[in-house]
């Protein structure tokens, strides 16, 4: 299994990821994650994966100083007409995360990671690079496909013998990861270096909602629920997205 990147399904990844409720949903909770964290002042960031740079814009915006890294050439094209239509400037870099440690020459303020891990043939084997481009004093933004989700989706869909196989992966072209990361796992992992400060769901109940009521409800309504859930201890572990603010061990 190789890492997978978005080169033949950007427009895809935009119609399917961004083009309704649920891409405004996960905009919002990191979004009001981040602005919760991070302190008043510029800081120095670096986008991870940054697909289409909707995040990366919303930091320039605020006034950070911004550098996007996208292994797939039409995704970072896509970013960069996205900060050109908003007369933003940022620095961009195409290359794979296994390359940005002999590109970049500090560690960042803000590291954004965000739905990266589940397209890695070795997800946990990005830690290490995470570690080395944030600054000690600085924060990790790490969002991950949660498999816990995943399980759960399937149980109520009865698909019993997918889960009994284990066989969670998506194919073709399917925007369903190809590795589900097991939030226990992967907060073992991270335990060495890091210590997660704030965790959020994202989309807790969105997608499991029948696709009657997703068509009713209103989306400021449906944003408003998300936000107002994301940290509820019982609902928090089945977003489909799980977001972690993370800082470096002193």
């Amino acid at each position: 299994m190789a890492d997978r990147h978005f080169d033949e399904l950007a427009a895809r990844f935009a119609e399917k990821i961004y083009g309704g409720a649920k891409g405004a949903i996960r905009l919002a909770v990191l979004q009001a994650d981040l602005a919760e964290a991070l302190p008043d002042r510029p800081l120095r960031v670096l986008d991870i994966g940054a697909g289409l740079g909707h995040m990366s814009l919303w930091l320039a915006e605020r006034g950070h100083n911004v550098t996007l890294a996208e292994p797939a050439a039409p995704m970072l094209e896509s970013a960069r007409q996205r900060f050109a239509e908003a007369g933003r400037a940022a620095t961009f870099i195409e290359a794979p995360w296994q390359d940005l440690l002999g590109q970049l020459d500090e560690p960042y303020d803000l590291v954004i990671c965000h739905a990266v891990l589940e397209w890695l043939a070795e997800p946990h084997s990005i830690l290490p690079v995470l570690h080395q481009l944030t600054r000690q004093d600085g924060w990790l933004s790490l969002a991950f496909y949660n498999r816990d989700a995943l399980i759960y989706r399937n149980l109520l869909k009865g698909h019993f013998r997918k889960l009994r196989k284990q066989r969670f992966a998506g194919e073709g072209q399917s925007l369903t990861p190809q590795q589900p990361l097991d939030p226990r796992e992967l907060e073992a992992a991270m335990a060495e270096h890091w210590r997660i400060e704030a965790r959020s769901g994202v989309r807790v109940f969105h997608d499991y909602m029948p696709q009657e009521f997703q068509q009713k409800a209103e989306a400021l309504d449906l944003v408003e629920m998300e936000l107002a859930y994301r940290r509820h201890p019982a609902f928090a572990g089945l977003g489909r997205y799980l977001h972690w603010l993370c800082r470096p061990q002193e």
